[in-house]
């Protein structure tokens, strides 16, 4: 693949994003910037958060899982039902009611400040490692088949990746996004299906359905090991809950929900917006599947995060399925970064320096204008020190998994706060957030030793639920 072929493609990509960046930003303050002047169509927002649910990681990763853990990945898609179930039912109504900007507010208005700024600080934490993780594995797949050959340093990369974020969002912030995610997503699906379509074709399969049915790959529910990471209803709860926290108690995920026009818009966003992530994640399963055996078949090594790009843009598959494969790269990276700009931008302004309290608009939104450069410079710097301080990606990958600890203290706070009527003491309340991921990750080390017991991804309820324990401890 020629590197004049990607650079025309993203630059083509990118004239469309800040096209649509222009029209979407007219007239825009503030209120736009965070709220999309609650007059996004919920269609749009459901079949946009696709593409921010599936971050690019998720696009190379989830196929290839599949080698070594089947479809068992699907256990966990099958929680997120119920977790989104509870988010529609329970968090959206409570936000609607109560007329949000960010969904921190609540813990101020329930527990007091210290809680809210704790709240905050921990999503603020997760969201800029999270997305910095994202955009490093796309700013390589960049470096190597694009600006390497140009001799471009992989700094000026990461600059320019984040400059193009900014340009589009500065503007019209949550409004831009609401459309420029929705093109995204359908950028990412086509890519998917055009990827299924040539390899299917190349292995003269007739009927994908039947194909991964017959697969040994396939097996998608483990009840035999009530120890193991993968066993079933370890994975089915630990989504339930993951869904919970990382899209209900998430100002990325939710900023998006509350630009519909009212609560009835939202909550057919989320139920529309479930049964297609379910779908999507099937396919992307079912990619894996072919993707393994497309491998085994041809005598390609190429494993796990290297199975998807290897076969995509080395495996002969032609030179639009290897475009249409960084095309949905792109797609689905951008889809995640852009809007968690945006919603670090919001929930600083709001939550840290609380710029709404103050009475003059211009004033407000001059702030909120600075911190979108500060945060997309804190960007910038965290994928520069994963690239050169941390060389391990193995250590790199745990950094990443050590972001989901920070999202239990939210789980304890929000089902303490909504399930009591308990008071806490206040000023105690960002201390016992820091204790509980603590003590979560030593029980789950020692768990793993001594025990074998894996706790895998369920280690966010052992963390929620101490942080639970710990407010009740810390109660008036």
């Amino acid at each position: 693949m020629q590197p004049l072929y990607i650079l025309l493609l993203i630059v083509a990509y990118f004239t469309v994003l800040i096209g649509i960046s222009y029209i979407t930003g007219k007239s825009a303050d503030n209120k736009t910037f965070f709220k999309a002047n609650n007059s996004s169509p919920w269609y749009l927002v459901a079949f946009g958060m696709i593409g921010a649910s599936l971050s690019g990681v998720t696009f190379i990763s989830v196929p290839g899982w599949i080698e070594t853990d089947s479809m068992s990945y699907f256990q966990m898609v099958l929680g997120y039902v119920v977790g989104y179930a509870i988010i529609g039912l329970v968090l959206l109504p409570l936000y609607y009611k109560l007329n949000l900007t960010s969904i921190y507010t609540y813990l101020q208005d329930r527990f007091g400040n210290y809680s809210y700024k704790t709240g905050a600080s921990f999503f603020l934490l997760s969201r800029i490692v999270g997305a910095a993780f994202r955009l490093f594995l796309v700013a390589n797949v960049l470096q190597a088949i694009l600006f390497d050959a140009y001799g471009v340093p992989f700094w000026v990369t990461v600059s320019i990746t984040i400059l193009l974020i900014w340009l589009y969002t500065f503007k019209g912030g949550i409004k831009t996004i609401v459309w420029t995610d929705t093109l995204q997503t359908l950028f990412m699906l086509i890519a998917v299906g055009v990827c299924i379509y040539t390899i299917s074709s190349e292995m003269k399969i007739d009927n994908l359905f039947t194909y991964v049915a017959d697969s040994e790959l396939s097996k998608t529910f483990f009840f035999e090991d009530v120890k193991a990471g993968n066993y079933f209803w370890k994975q089915f709860l630990a989504g339930a809950f993951i869904a919970v926290v990382m899209t209900g108690l998430d100002q990325d995920m939710m900023q998006k929900n509350l630009t519909c026009r009212n609560l009835k818009d939202a909550q057919k966003n989320m139920f529309w917006f479930t049964i297609v992530l379910v779908i999507v994640n099937f396919f992307f399963l079912a990619l894996g599947v072919l993707l393994t055996d497309y491998a085994q078949q041809n005598g390609i090594d190429a494993h796990k995060d290297q199975l998807f790009p290897i076969i995509a843009t080395q495996g002969n598959l032609g030179l639009a399925t290897a475009l249409f494969f960084l095309l949905g790269l792109i797609a689905a990276a951008y889809s995640s970064a852009d809007s968690a700009l945006t919603s670090l931008t919001t929930s600083f302004s709001i939550d840290i320096l609380e710029i709404d309290k103050k009475k003059d608009k211009n004033e407000q939104e001059k702030i909120r204008k600075k911190i979108h450069i500060i945060f997309s410079l804190v960007l910038i710097a965290t994928i520069l020190v994963f690239k050169y301080f941390i060389a391990d990606a193995s250590v790199i990958a745990k950094i990443f998994t050590f972001a989901g600890y920070t999202y239990g203290p939210l789980l304890g706070l929000y089902a303490f706060g909504m399930f009591t009527k308990l008071k806490v003491k206040d000023k105690l309340v960002p201390a016992i957030c820091l204790i509980a991921p603590v003590l979560t990750y030593m029980i789950s080390y020692y768990s793993k030793e001594k025990l074998g017991f894996d706790f895998g991804f369920f280690v966010l309820v052992l963390n929620g639920f101490l942080t639970f324990i710990g407010l009740y401890l810390a109660k008036k």
